[in-house]
């Protein structure tokens, strides 16, 4: 699952106006920003099997302080605590917050094979192998993009060129990172990926400037 959490993201700003897009960003990625460190100090563990599942290579082996509903949980309520305690955000925009973390738990349940971890011990893991479905795989991811997108767009305008062309430069970038993923090859080594991922965080960048340059539709 990768664009289908920007998806939410997006999505996520109908119900919540006035936060920015870099912090729903932030939100809905925050699993997948902490677990390249984890991996990376050896704390979290992946490995690279051709095998996993159809679509992707990577078994998860260990990663409960990073994606377990758990963990999640945690980390929702202190983001939406923490950015309520800088901003003065209301209750709602905390909530949203929160809940926008913890939908990435959701979604990779949907996913992955039976390796999302419930608790922060090597317990019980879920996961429905949405990945061993190509077609219903990206077709499902897609729709959720799609849907989330749609919502932003009817949610806000653009207020000049950066609101307008720098935003449908992200979706598309968004869209061929997603399709990057889903027909290149297996990564290299672990330490390829761990590293590739801090890219995520311009990801995030890109979100506050975009989202600079746009208003909420019915806004005083």
């Amino acid at each position: 699952m990768f664009i289908g959490h920007y998806g939410v993201a997006f999505g996520a700003k109908r119900y919540a106006p006035a936060v920015s897009l870099g912090i729903l960003f932030l939100a809905a990625q925050l699993a997948d920003l902490i677990w390249p460190n984890l991996v990376l100090l050896g704390i979290e563990q992946v490995r690279i099997d051709p095998g996993a599942t159809v679509m992707t290579p990577m078994d998860f082996v260990h990663y409960p302080w990073s994606h377990s509903l758990v963990a999640l949980v945690a980390w929702g309520v202190l983001f939406g605590l923490l950015y309520a305690a800088l901003t003065r955000a209301g209750r709602t925009a905390a909530l949203v917050i929160a809940a926008v973390v913890v939908s990435h738990w959701v979604l990779d349940v949907v996913s992955h094979r039976a390796d999302v971890p419930v608790l922060l011990g090597d317990g019980l893991r879920v996961g429905l192998g949405l990945w061993n479905y190509p077609v219903a795989a990206v077709a499902v991811e897609l729709a959720i993009f799609g849907v989330g997108l749609w919502l932003y767009v009817k949610r806000t305008t653009a207020n000049d060129r950066i609101g307008s062309l720098g935003f449908w430069a992200l979706v598309l970038f968004l869209l061929a990172v997603y399709v990057g993923n889903v027909l290149g090859p297996p990564p290299p080594s672990v330490a390829a990926v761990a590293w590739s991922a801090q890219a995520m965080w311009l990801l995030v960048l890109w979100g506050f400037w975009v989202d600079r340059h746009r208003s909420v539709r019915g806004a005083s």
